[in-house]
């Protein structure tokens, strides 16, 4: 009997999601966390945990970036 098997490009989101995670994974991870939290708390974990990252990125941000964003206003005033 053969089986046939699709190519990788066209198989379900399970086989690109990290740590090897499906959706069925996924939906049991939520339920047990809305069941240790509760759902309203959730949302604030959300925030707390987007924040956390939004301040992380900023602050591996390299420098060059930010002289250049503090130079370009310089330059701005100069062709005045």
């Amino acid at each position: 009997m053969l089986c046939y098997a699709p190519p990788q490009e066209l198989r379900a989101w399970g086989a690109q999601m990290p740590f090897g995670l499906g959706w069925p994974e996924l939906t049991i991870i939520l339920v047990i966390v809305l069941i240790i939290f509760g759902a309203s708390r959730v949302p604030e974990i959300g925030g707390a945990i987007g924040r956390g990252i939004r301040e992380f990125r900023k602050s591996v941000t390299p420098d060059e970036e930010k002289a250049e964003a503090k130079q370009e206003p310089a330059a701005t005033s100069d062709k005045s």
